[in-house]
């Protein structure tokens, strides 16, 4: 861990050099102190009270005031969104900002606006009731006009019968009914309203059944939508009129009404009063929406008040509390005179963070200096990795699998290269390698007005990993011009083709082949190779031959890795017992498979590769006829097979032997070692090196060692499969595209028409977006994450560690509400 002080190594193969820190810290310059590191962003605090609970805590009480005024920031956010406005970037004032005095501010801005609302609320819920009051005036009084006028006709037709057939039956009937008890004689009530349209069928049968039919309901439908008192919601609602007879009808229709949330408003049968209560009601609508209107504009204003200063003030009352936040993981001296702060830093950030330190002092007059000391310590430091905006997205893809543990070789070096070349190596096609690289430089040139955005789910995820997907662009052009193939169409860009027709009609082109005519073609394959009969075959057995290269190369540097990570530990047993004999059995079956690849391609023999890797196992002194490829083969393929047997034992057995022997000999204080060294391996460290007395467990060691020898021995076999997973999505890609390009485009321009024409380049645009350029790229994407996940890290990498987290304000402008 050193404790030098000098620049950043900015070495992103392994972390930066760590030191755990302890500092003394007078109380008087304590929250200075931690505004400085916050400033600073190179510190990471312990917390020093875990087995306190937060209300136990010195600073409870500020941060309890701190998250009061972050309620009422979020309210006022609240409020701006649901007004359509958003917080100003560019506050109207700078400087500092007294805490009291905000504080103050928030409460009376929030007293101000509660009381603005409330308001509101109330003069909006006089507005609707009377809205929907003057509706039911004119839609109830409609129906009673219309009632009225055909009971008017009715009466004057039994008049003019009764005039012209009188008759002493009549004039008794009149002198009875005159004489009849008026408390005898039914008067029915009405009851009138507003019924959610949705509801009124509803409402309609369950008060028949209610009131077994003695009821009369008229019902009318509104042309608009009206906003309803109560939920404040536009709804479509129906005017009602329901007539009955009894007091006992009269409240079951309350009840109904309560129900079904129907509103209900007084009407008369008098003409001149309804024309007086609508005039006074729309007066009231009138005043009601002036008055509306002014505490709106109120409201807006205030809020764009607020909206000026949103963002000083959230910052400010973040940063307030995170202070505080860390004050609480600090411990009081005894003396109750100084804070006593543990954490992490970089060793190049020891004079930044003293700088801090003495500033803070004589900002805050103590008369006492803080103290910075470095403590020693076993304990396993955190992992920093200083990246930029454009290796922080491959650094991502690493530290999804695990974060490296403190000073493990970092996967994310190779990562920048071979992630997106294995990608286009299934992707290869130049045509959509462009769209991908015109997309992201998209994404790159607005990358400053994107990053203050809020973007969706898939598009923040496809901008963080904008730079990924630049290079998985650019590779995927460099793969296509190699497979000659855009949009699946081949080209003559360098140069013409080698191979020509056997005569002139060209004929026998698709089936009994071509013939080469002029020198190689000079870059990638061959143009005339393209729907040749020789095409698949070929490309079948290039491709998966070179997807076994690529395969075998990656896994060797998986274990090169292994051995730079045993050689920065001193850790000579796993070199030897490890390294070395997984390098002979990888190397002794899929590196010899490898090497017959290369030989057959240089050589142009007609050996069969499959042949000869079979019988190596099953007849190795057989001789190899036609499959030898050159002298000696029979004794190097005998001598490989011996090395690729004896390399299982070597791995099994001795590791943990030399690891007992190792550990009794540390115990009984036969060796020495300094205290930073680590001797054990990264992936295993026995229980026994934390806790000094304990046994050291032998059979734990051994059978982890078997599981593990095990795993490498059918992990080399499974994994060098598994590239072939490059070879058979560079086949589907590539005869995906040719499909695309054949049946929907050119079958559409074989057709004279325009629409024709259209439909096809449509269905061709969509199907190459929708399928080759999002779900193609999100395929070669995940298989090729898996590949250095799986097959590639596995062979060095533990990621067993934990991430640098510093206290740093900068990171306070994310919404982590």
């Amino acid at each position: 861990m050193g404790d030098g002080s000098s620049g950043p190594t900015m070495d992103l193969m392994r972390s930066e050099p760590m030191q755990l820190v302890q500092l003394i810290i007078p109380i008087e310059s304590a929250y200075r102190t931690i505004s400085y590191l916050g400033d600073l962003g190179l510190f990471q605090f312990n917390d020093l009270n875990a087995e306190k609970s937060p209300f136990q805590r010195t600073y409870a009480a500020q941060i309890k005031r701190c998250a009061e005024m972050a309620r009422r920031l979020r309210f006022f956010k609240e409020q701006m969104r649901k007004a359509g406005l958003s917080p100003s970037t560019k506050s109207l004032r700078s400087g500092d900002i007294d805490l009291d005095h905000l504080e103050v501010t928030l409460g009376e801005l929030e007293s101000e606006l509660i009381e603005i609302n409330s308001n509101n609320e109330m003069l909006q819920h006089t507005y609707n009731e009377l809205s929907e009051y003057k509706l039911v005036l004119q839609k109830a009084g409609e129906l009673f006009h219309s009632a009225q006028s055909i009971v008017a006709a009715q009466q004057g037709e039994l008049e003019l019968y009764n005039t012209t057939e009188q008759s002493v039956e009549s004039s008794l009937l009149l002198e009875q009914e005159m004489t009849m008890d008026p408390s005898k004689q039914v008067k029915l009530g009405y009851i009138s309203g507003l019924v959610a349209r949705e509801k009124s069928m509803a409402f309609e049968r369950i008060l028949f059944r209610a009131t077994r039919g003695n009821v009369f309901l008229k019902q009318t439908v509104l042309e608009n939508a009206v906003v309803d008192p109560v939920s404040g919601d536009e709804v479509e609602k129906n005017v009602f009129v329901v007539f009955y007879s009894g007091e006992r009808a009269k409240n079951k229709i309350l009840k109904l009404c309560e129900g079904f949330g129907a509103n209900r408003y007084p009407f008369t049968e008098d003409l001149n009063k309804q024309f007086q209560i609508i005039s006074q009601v729309s007066g009231r609508l009138a005043e009601l929406k002036t008055t509306i209107d002014a505490g709106l504009a109120h409201r807006s204003n205030l809020l764009q008040t607020i909206g000026f200063e949103f963002e000083q003030w959230n910052f400010l009352v973040k940063k307030e509390k995170s202070i505080y936040h860390i004050l609480n993981m600090l411990n009081m001296d005894v003396t109750k005179k100084c804070l006593v702060a543990e954490g992490w830093c970089p060793v190049f950030a020891k004079d930044q963070i003293q700088n801090g330190l003495r500033r803070a002092t004589l900002d805050s007059n103590s008369q006492i200096g803080a103290i910075f000391h470095v403590l020693q310590t076993k304990e396993s430091p955190p992992t920093f990795f200083q990246t930029n905006k454009f290796t922080s997205a491959f650094q991502e893809i690493v530290d999804a699998y695990g974060v490296a543990k403190y000073q493990e070789a970092n996967p994310s070096v190779y990562t920048i290269v071979t992630f997106p070349f294995l990608f286009a190596v299934m992707f290869g096609d130049w045509g959509h390698g462009i769209c991908l690289l015109l997309a992201t430089l998209y994404l790159i040139i607005r990358e400053k007005k994107l990053s203050s955005q809020k973007l969706g789910d898939i598009m923040e995820m496809a901008f963080s990993g904008r730079y990924v997907i630049m290079m998985m662009g650019i590779f995927s052009i460099y793969t296509g011009l190699i497979y000659n193939e855009f949009f699946s169409v081949p080209f003559e860009l360098f140069g013409p083709s080698a191979y020509g027709c056997r005569d002139r009609s060209c004929r026998d082109a698709y089936t009994a082949g071509l013939v080469k005519v002029r020198a190689t073609y000079p870059f990638g394959l061959d143009p005339k190779w393209h729907g040749s009969r020789s095409e698949l075959p070929f490309l079948n057995s290039m491709k998966m031959k070179m997807s076994i290269l690529f395969g075998v190369a990656q896994m060797n540097l998986g274990i090169i890795m292994s051995y730079f990570n045993a050689k920065f530990f001193g850790d000579n047993i796993n070199i030897w017992y490890q390294f070395v004999p997984q390098m002979i059995f990888l190397n002794s079956l899929f590196g010899y498979l490898s090497l017959l690849i290369i030989v057959k391609w240089c050589t142009g023999s007609q050996a069969d590769l499959y042949h000869v890797m079979i019988y190596m196992f099953l007849s190795p002194t057989d001789d190899l006829d036609d499959n030898q490829l050159f002298f000696g083969q029979k004794f190097f393929q005998i001598l490989l097979l011996l090395s690729a047997l004896a390399a299982v034992p070597w791995m099994m057995f001795p590791k943990p032997f030399l690891l007992k022997k190792r550990h009794e000999e540390r115990f009984q204080g036969q060796s020495y070692t300094r205290l930073d060294n680590n001797d054990y391996p990264p992936e295993i460290e026995p229980h026994s090196v934390s806790h000094n007395h304990e046994e050291f467990e032998f059979s734990e060691v051994f059978v982890h060692q078997l599981i593990h020898t095990i795993e490498f021995v059918l992990g080399a076999v499974s994994n060098t499969a598994s590239y072939l997973r490059l070879w058979a999505l560079s086949l589907a890609h590539s005869e995906l595209s040719s499909v695309f390009y054949d049946k929907a485009l050119l079958l559409a321009w074989g057709y004279n028409s325009i629409i024709a024409r259209g439909i096809g380049l449509g269905v061709f645009i969509f199907a190459t977006v929708g399928v080759l350029l999002v779900m193609e790229t999100l395929s070669a994407f995940l298989h090729a994450l898996r590949l250095h996940w799986v097959e590639f890290q596995n062979k060095f990498y533990v990621g067993d560690g934990y991430k640098f987290y510093p206290f740093s304000f900068a990171s306070l402008g994310q919404d982590d509400e």
